[in-house]
C-alpha cells in the first residue's frame, strides 16, 4: 500500500511488521530505538517488556518454534545486543526462525567508538544467517521483507537488523512491502518413487525426526505414514514433539542418556531415513551413531536445505524438502505387501515404554523425581506444554514425560541454560489457554529467573518446578567421573527459591517429599498465578540411573 505522506523510520518499520504478520514483540527497551517505542504504541501488536535481553531474545526464539513464524526481539545497542547473544545462539543451533532488531548510534559517530557503538557484521556474522544495518528509512520495507525471508528459508535461523537512532528518526515516503508468505521446497515425483523402492528393499527400516519447519498437519502425516508401514520412530534430542509417544511406532528419542537398545536398533538398521534433522553431535552420540561420511545404512536425507545434504552424513538418497512438504508427498508411498520389520517395531515400542516408565526408578533422598513425573503424568492434559533448559535436571522430562502435542516441548538442543523461564513466559502469552510447566535446575533458573517477574507483569500462570540439588550438577556429574572427589567450582548456595516467588507477586512452596508434592501443585495451580515449587533434591541423586558416589568409586584406582 503506498503512503503519500512521510513517516519515520520508526513507523515505517512497525508497518512492516504489521504487514508481515508479527503481533507480538519482546523487548528491553533503549533509548537507540525510542521511535519504534512509539510507533509501537498506537500499532495492534502486543509488547511484552522483559528484565533482561538474553530472556528477550529466548522468548522470541520459543516464540518462532510455537509459530513456525520469525520471533521479533527489540534491543539497544552494546551490552544490550551482547546480552542478547545467547538467545541468537539458540536460534541458530536449533533452527529457529528469529529477527533481533539492534539499536545502533547515529550514522555520522560510526567508527568512533562511540557510546555503545558495535559493528553488528564483526560481532554477529558467525552466528546469524545474515545482518544488516539500515542506512535509509526507505530501505526499511526492503530490508525487513528480506528478514522475514532469510530467516525462514532453507535452514531457519535468526536474522540480526541494526537500526541507527538518526535512520529511526528520519522520515521518507515510501510503500509497505506485501505480506511476507514462507518460501516452501517440495520433493521431486521421482524421489518419492525411489524412496518406495528403498522401503520396498528393506529389511529393518528407521527413521528419525528432527529440525524445523515442521506443522501440527505434517506430524499428523508423518504418523499415519509409520501407522501404515509399521515403521520405527525416534525423535531427534529435544524435538519430541514431532511423533507422539503413545503412537505404537515410537521408539524413543535421541538425547542424553538415551536407551541402549533404541542405539542397538539404530545401528542394525538398514535403511535410515533422516527428515528434517541433521544429526548433529548430541542425537548422533558425539558422532559415533553413524559411520562417517558413509553410513553403513542406506541413508535417505531429508531437509530444506541443499547445504546440510551431504554436509556430514553422505545419503544414499537425498531429498530438498521442507518436512511439511515432504509429509504431505509421503501420503503418495504406498506399504510393500509384506512388513518383516513390524514385529520388532512393536518390541521397541514396549522398550520405549519400559524405558520411560518413572516408576522404576529409585533414587536418594525424601523427594523421588520419579515420583513427580508420575504425578505429571497423572493430572496434566496431553497438550501441556513443558520447558527447561539445560541441566541433568532435564533428563527427568525428556525420558519420563510421553510428549504427544506439537508444540508441546520448548528445549534448546544447543544447550542453553536459563531457556526455560522466558521459552515458558513466551508459551503463556501466546497460548494462555495452555497450561505450561517449566522444569529448571537451581543453577539453570537464576541465569535468567529475573523474567519471573515478567510472568507476573503480564499475569501469566507459569508453573515452575525448581529442582535444586545445590550445584552446577551437570558439570559436578563430569567432573567426578574426570576428578573424583575433587570438588572445585560447582556448588552452589542458593536462595529460598519459594520467598523468592511470593516477593515477586507469584506463589512459592517448598516440597521436600514425594507424598507432598501433589497437594503442592494443586495449590500451586489454583493459586492461579506464576508459581514456584522449590524442590531440593539429594545431591547423591545426580542422575536417575547413578549416584555421585557411584561416579568416584567407578574412578577410584585399584
Amino acid at each position: 500500500m503506498d503512503h503519500p505522506t512521510a513517516r519515520t523510520g520508526g513507523q515505517i518499520l512497525v508497518d512492516q511488521l504489521m504487514a508481515h504478520g508479527a503481533r507480538d514483540v519482546f523487548c528491553v527497551p533503549g533509548e537507540s530505538y525510542l521511535a519504534v517505542l512509539d510507533a509501537l504504541h498506537d500499532a495492534e501488536i502486543r509488547l511484552t517488556i522483559c528484565r533482561q535481553e538474553g530472556g528477550a531474545a529466548m522468548m522470541a526464539e520459543a516464540a518462532g518454534k510455537l509459530t513456525g513464524r520469525p520471533g521479533i526481539c527489540f534491543v539497544t545497542r552494546g551490552p544490550g545486543a551482547m546480552n542478547a547473544a545467547p538467545g541468537l545462539h539458540v536460534a541458530r543451533q536449533d533452527s529457529t526462525p528469529l529477527i533481533l532488531f539492534v539499536g545502533q548510534v547515529e550514522r555520522g559517530a560510526r567508527e568512533r567508538e562511540a557510546f555503545q557503538e558495535l559493528d553488528y557484521r564483526a560481532v554477529f556474522g558467525s552466528v546469524a544467517k545474515w545482518v544488516t544495518e539500515v542506512e535509509d528509512p526507505a530501505r526499511l520495507p526492503e530490508l525487513v521483507s528480506r528478514a522475514f525471508h532469510v530467516a525462514t528459508a532453507g535452514r531457519p535461523g535468526p536474522v540480526v537488523v541494526a537500526l541507527p537512532e538518526d535512520v529511526l528518526t528520519a522520515t521518507a515516503s515510501v510503500a509497505d512491502a506485501e505480506p511476507f508468505a514462507p518460501v516452501e521446497t517440495h520433493p521431486a515425483l521421482v524421489q518419492m518413487v525411489a524412496l518406495q523402492k528403498l522401503l520396498a528393499e528393506a529389511e529393518r527400516p528407521f527413521a528419525i525426526l528432527g529440525g524445523s519447519r515442521w506443522s501440527e498437519g505434517a506430524v499428523r502425516r508423518f504418523a499415519r505414514f509409520a501407522d501404515l508401514f509399521a515403521l520405527p520412530v525416534a525423535c531427534s534430542f529435544r524435538r519430541q514433539g514431532l511423533f507422539p509417544a503413545d503412537h505404537p511406532s515410537y521408539a524413543g528419542d535421541l538425547g542424553l542418556g538415551v536407551n541402549p537398545k533404541l542405539l542397538a536398533r539404530i545401528q542394525e538398521s538398514d535403511l535410515l531415513l533422516l527428515v528434517g534433522g541433521r544429526l548433529s553431535e548430541i542425537p548422533s552420540q558425539g558422532y559415533t551413531l553413524l559411520a562417517i561420511p558413509e553410513p553403513r545404512q542406506r541413508l535417505v536425507h531429508i531437509h530444506p536445505d541443499p547445504e546440510e545434504l551431504g554436509r556430514v552424513y553422505r545419503p544414499h538418497l537425498a531429498i530438498n524438502a521442507a518436512p511439511t512438504a515432504f509429509a504431505a508427498a509421503i501420503e503418495t508411498v504406498q506399504p510393500p505387501a509384506s512388513l518383516p520389520w513390524a514385529a520388532a517395531t512393536r518390541e521397541a515400542h514396549a522398550a520405549y515404554r519400559a524405558w520411560s516408565d518413572p516408576a522404576r526408578i529409585v533414587t536418594p533422598g525424601d523427594l523421588q523425581m520419579g515420583g513427580v513425573m508420575a504425578h505429571l503424568r497423572e493430572v496434566l492434559p496431553a497438550d501441556a506444554i513443558l520447558c527447561n533448559g539445560a541441566g541433568n535436571f532435564a533428563t527427568w522430562v525428556h525420558r519420563f514425560w510421553p510428549f504427544r502435542a506439537f508444540d508441546g516441548q520448548l528445549a534448546p538442543t544447543s544447550g542453553s541454560m536459563g531457556y526455560g523461564i522466558p521459552a515458558a513466559v513466551a508459551a503463556k502469552r501466546l497460548l494462555p489457554e495452555r497450561i505450561v510447566v517449566a522444569v529448571s535446575g537451581d543453577g539453570d533458573f537464576l541465569m535468567n529467573g529475573q523474567d519471573f517477574a515478567t510472568a507476573v507483569q503480564y499475569s501469566l500462570p507459569i508453573l515452575v518446578i525448581l529442582v535444586d540439588n545445590g550445584m552446577y550438577g551437570t558439570i559436578r556429574m563430569h567432573q567426578e567421573r574426570e576428578y573424583p572427589g575433587r570438588v572445585s567450582g560447582t556448588s552452589l548456595r542458593n536462595p529460598d527459591f519459594a520467598a523468592y516467588a511470593t516477593a515477586f507477586g507469584g506463589y512459592g512452596e517448598r516440597v521436600t517429599r514425594t507424598e507432598d508434592f501433589p497437594a503442592a501443585f494443586a495449590r500451586a495451580r489454583a493459586s492461579g498465578l506464576p508459581a514456584i515449587l522449590h524442590c531440593p533434591i539429594d545431591p547423591e541423586a545426580i542422575t536417575p540411573t547413578t549416584t555421585l558416589t557411584a561416579l568416584r568409586e567407578r574412578r577410584r584406582p585399584a
